[in-house]
């Protein structure tokens, strides 16, 4: 991995635990819980599970997660073709899902979630 890859992967780190933070916060994760919520899914290459804080917008049984940045990203990936399975945090419980990216003509980036029934 060259250098300069290495410090910014460390500044995304810090930033995602940044935005992790607030939004499990008593003081601000209610606030930042409407727009940011934390999205878990396992690698399809690796196999590791993996979280990361994402924005979203949701709609009755609908997420969509704006990919900001795609092509310096490589996590929303897992989710073109048919999609896979994902958990979101929402209104403080863990909901599961399954998700599909789309890229539209513009280079934009949207994974769309159909939520599963709640258990």
């Amino acid at each position: 991995m060259r250098r300069g890859g290495a410090c910014v992967e460390r500044a995304v780190g810090g930033v995602n635990a940044g935005v992790e933070a607030l939004r499990v916060s008593p003081r601000w994760g209610r606030y930042v819980g409407r727009h940011i919520t934390s999205v878990t899914y396992v690698g399809r290459r690796s196999g590791r599970t993996f979280s990361t804080p994402v924005g979203y917008r949701r709609t009755g049984d609908v997420v969509v997660i704006g990919v900001r940045l795609p092509d310096a990203k490589t996590w929303w990936r897992n989710f073109t073709g048919d999609g896979g399975p994902l958990s979101l945090v929402l209104d403080g419980r863990d909901r599961t899902g399954h998700g599909v990216a789309r890229r539209d003509p513009k280079g934009r980036v949207t994974i769309s979630v159909r939520l599963d029934e709640p258990a």
